[in-house]
């Protein structure tokens, strides 16, 4: 089937300024930009055309109350209700694609691509790797570790707790058993962590990179959680590809980085609304004063990796049942690096970072037909990403998803 979006204002992805053009959809992929449209009208007259947003960093799984979840206190079918309202309303909020950093099971994934529900396009690292007593590891010390209950497969599976490259190498594999298409791994502490602070380091070098051994032997890469310069000098050590969160890099590491390749996925939606209500999260409220400081670094990291060259991408990490606000991320960069970067950040770089700019990330002929339609002027008006309903059509591989023109 041919079809075009007519009459509306493209913002293209690459960073030009918008222009008005026609987008014609053949099938599954954009046929044209701007030239003669094929097929039947969509007028989007008054809206503006952008690639269909990714969200380079999600916790699906994590789509219940936290507290709840942890202590067992909500049922696993319970939990499954709220990660597909979430997959859809990622979806309706215009994010096609997204990349689940830990720890959805390979079932929702064939649960959305079957059809059975409505989401975007995922691609995962299966559980998250992380040592014994490090982020990612969610119990109290006093709590056997034997106790630990973090999957249910099929639906989701969070965590691998794993000591020594032997253990890493396993976990390796069994990760891409189940699905995962990268690993990622924690080498710092993090900012909801309960037993470890932001300044510590988390897995030695061979550790680290036993994983990028494993990832390397499946033509695929390696991202870590960091947040201080330590943990990141020794991942890149290693060989890993990409740093999530990154709250604490300096010029130095940012060069580091820029010199071996290595992007960087910061994620300031999640320290924003944690430090807002960490309690109604089910998180203790001390996590608050960590976050914010997370937050304010964040945003100097962003500019020294931009400054050394590093590719700067966009990630939410937004957790807990409050994820109706995933274009939050959109907004807050936009302040630092300025609205088109801010678009740039969620479309062609973060289809870069993923390894899926052959296919999604722009609007260019050839390529798969992930787009959105909004109706205000994103360069202008960027506050407004944070309001959903203010995209009004959503067209995931050339289907109609959403339409409240």
């Amino acid at each position: 089937m041919t079809w075009h979006l007519g009459g509306g204002t493209l913002i293209d992805g690459t960073g030009v300024d918008p222009v008005r053009a026609d987008v014609s959809v053949d099938g599954t992929r954009i046929g044209a930009v701007g030239s003669a449209p094929r097929g039947e009208a969509i007028d989007v007259t008054g809206l503006t055309v952008l690639p269909g947003l990714i969200d380079g960093h999600v916790h699906l799984d994590v789509s219940s109350d936290i507290r709840a979840s942890i202590h067992g206190e909500i049922s696993v079918a319970e939990r499954a209700a709220d990660i597909f309202n979430n997959c859809t309303a990622t979806l309706m909020a215009g994010f096609t694609t997204v990349r689940d950093t830990g720890g959805i099971d390979d079932g929702l994934v064939r649960t959305i691509e079957t059809g059975r529900i409505q989401g975007p396009r995922i691609l995962h690292c299966g559980p998250i790797i992380c040592q014994r007593g490090g982020h990612g590891h969610f119990q109290t010390p006093f709590q056997r570790v034997e106790d630990l209950k973090v999957e249910v497969l099929g639906l989701y599976g969070h965590v691998l707790l794993t000591d020594g490259p032997d253990e890493m190498r396993r976990s390796a594999r069994e990760a891409f058993r189940r699905g995962a298409s990268f690993l990622k791994l924690c080498v710092t502490g993090g900012g909801v962590s309960l037993t470890d602070s932001l300044d510590d380091t988390q897995f030695q070098v061979d550790e680290i990179a036993a994983a990028v051994a494993e990832a390397n032997a499946r033509h695929t890469y390696v991202t870590v959680h960091a947040h201080n310069n330590e943990g990141i000098r020794n991942a890149i050590a290693a060989g890993v590809r990409c740093v999530e969160h990154g709250s604490r890099i300096d010029d130095e590491t940012a060069e580091l980085m820029a010199a071996n390749d290595v992007a960087l996925m910061p994620t300031l939606a999640v320290a924003e609304k944690l430090a807002e209500d960490p309690v109604g999260h089910g998180l203790p409220p001390q996590i608050g004063d960590r976050v914010r400081s997370v937050m304010a670094g964040m945003a100097d990291a962003i500019l020294a990796a931009r400054k050394a060259g590093v590719l700067v991408g966009s990630g939410s990490d937004l957790i807990g049942p409050l994820q109706d606000r995933r274009g939050l991320e959109l907004v807050l960069k936009a302040k630092i690096i300025g609205p088109m970067e801010a678009i740039v950040s969620a479309t062609k770089v973060n289809a870069e970072i993923l390894r899926i700019s052959d296919d999604v990330g722009t609007v260019e002929t050839g390529k798969r037909a992930d787009l959105i339609a909004v109706d205000f002027d994103p360069v202008s008006e960027p506050h407004l990403w944070e309001d959903a309903d203010r995209v009004k059509l959503v067209v995931k591989a050339g289907q109609i998803v959403k339409d409240t023109r």
